[in-house]
């Protein structure tokens, strides 16, 4: 090894790697990176350190490793390129599935049509930059990159108890708001919370998110259907005295797309009054209504029973992981607890950048812009089914509203199986109603999302769609 420090360049990519010298230095690292490549350690795509640098790092004169980088490069297991640092050769793109046995990654479909996710080529990354540069300029590092609070930043809540106190109508204040990293992680404090308070069953709407009931019922609850029609979701009379709290999605029922009607919503707060219950309203994709102002969260009716959650998920990008909860006070001591336990606080610059944008209004001018363009994607898509609705052939839920439609079809029509399978052969992406039932499926159907294909391709997507609805 090296004795010099100060000479090893600072800006070298660091590679493990042992070396065996007895036929010589150059044989001895062909045969270590060879063996570093089969077995996959180096994976295809991995870059090199530069020759000094790893020359440097093993104490070789820099000709040696400059000599088995050639050996490799002429065997075809490293690309070197002008300029560029040396590659092992292969495709780039990751794995299907990890060694280990893993999740598998998902592929990027040719053709997305997945419900609730934005268009996240029309991400704010200029003001997002503009942000986080201010950040990094005026915020002490130690606050930035440090330790955080489990309870989330001060900054963001604080941003956040003005936002939606102004465009959702929520009641709260900053120290009633936990941030985390995403609905999927409130759901799962919320339900650990509930569990450690005796609550033994959570009412969830049917059809609903089959994911987040998972997640009640690995925390410990029985999860009780709460049937959906035109109205939204209701409540079973008399309701089931094990029932200690509601997950609902008022202002765009998922998947059905109808908004939790006044009447329900005053039924709903009732309930939670009478008998000391929790309501969590999940309020996914409430900034985008297209024939009205958005309605105000459920929350406002009733802020000492609503645990409302929200994230940006839908409206700049899942890749965030920033989400919030304003919570009833009694619930937000148990949460943070749970949530320092969970993963302790959430990355801290995201919050910061996320904070100034809501300050500055970026992050509303975004939601405008967005509100926009998903209202003329979602109207293209119901004219463009226009004839087939009327014929009967198919029918579109919903409101004008969310990022998302749904299809159903009915007696004797296409079969959804049958659906999903062609989309997948044409590379489109959707997502069927069958796995959203609590139980055996009532309807027949599919999840048409319209805001993540690019502007350009929205049309030739939709097209896409019809030829596989006429096949089927």
């Amino acid at each position: 090894m090296f004795e010099d420090w100060s000479s090893f360049p600072v800006d070298a990519i660091d590679l493990h790697v042992e070396v065996d010298t007895a036929e010589g230095r150059r044989i001895g690292l062909e045969r270590a990176l060879r063996a570093a490549v089969r077995a996959g350690r180096l994976a295809p795509g991995a870059p090199l350190p530069s020759t000094r640098g790893l020359a440097a790092e093993l104490g070789f004169a820099r000709g040696t490793v400059t000599a088995a980088y050639d050996q490799l490069v002429a065997e075809g297991y490293l690309i070197a390129r002008q300029g560029a640092a040396t590659r092992v050769a292969g495709p780039t793109e990751p794995a299907a599935r990890d060694a280990a046995g893993g999740p598998s990654v998902p592929a990027v479909p040719r053709f997305d049509l997945r419900p609730g996710m934005p268009d996240v080529s029309a991400f704010p990354t200029s003001a997002w930059l503009r942000s986080t540069r201010r950040v990094l300029t005026t915020a002490a590092p130690a606050d930035v990159h440090g330790v955080g609070d489990p309870q989330g930043r001060l900054e963001l809540r604080t941003a956040l108890a003005e936002h939606l106190g102004r465009t959702r109508g929520v009641l709260t204040t900053p120290d009633r708001i936990v941030i985390t990293s995403g609905f999927y992680q409130s759901i799962g404090l919320l339900a650990r919370v509930l569990t450690e308070a005796g609550v033994r069953a959570v009412g969830m709407e049917d059809p609903g998110h089959n994911v987040y009931r998972d997640v009640i019922r690995r925390a410990g609850p029985a999860v009780l259907p709460l049937p959906v029609d035109a109205d939204g979701a209701r409540l079973k009379r008399p309701a089931d005295p094990a029932m200690g709290a509601v997950v609902l999605t008022p202002a765009h029922q998922y998947p059905t797309g109808v908004p939790l009607r006044p009447a329900r919503r005053h039924e709903m707060c009732a309930w939670a009054r009478a008998s000391g219950g929790l309501i969590v309203e999940d309020d996914y994709d409430g900034e985008f209504r297209y024939d009205r102002q958005p309605i105000g969260a459920l929350q406002g009716m009733a802020p000492e029973h609503v645990a409302y959650c929200g994230s940006v998920s839908k409206t700049l990008g899942p890749g965030l992981r920033l989400a919030w909860m304003a919570l009833p006070g009694h619930l937000v001591e148990p949460v943070v607890r749970a949530k320092f336990r969970a993963d302790w606080h959430t990355q801290g610059l995201g919050q910061l950048v996320l904070a100034d944008l809501l300050a500055r209004h970026d992050y509303d001018r975004h939601v405008r812009a967005s509100r926009l363009s998903y209202r003329r994607r979602r109207a293209y898509l119901v004219r463009r089914f226009e004839a087939e609705q009327r014929a009967g052939a198919l029918r579109l839920w919903g409101v004008p509203a969310g990022l998302h439609v749904l299809m159903t079809f009915p007696a004797g029509g296409p079969a959804e199986e049958r659906v999903l399978a062609l989309s997948s052969e044409r590379g489109i992406a959707l997502r069927g109603l069958g796995e959203l039932w609590h139980g055996a499926a009532a309807e027949q159907g599919v999840l048409v999302g319209f805001a993540a294909p690019p502007a350009h391709a929205w049309t030739g997507t939709v097209e896409e769609l019809a030829t596989v609805l006429r096949e089927a």
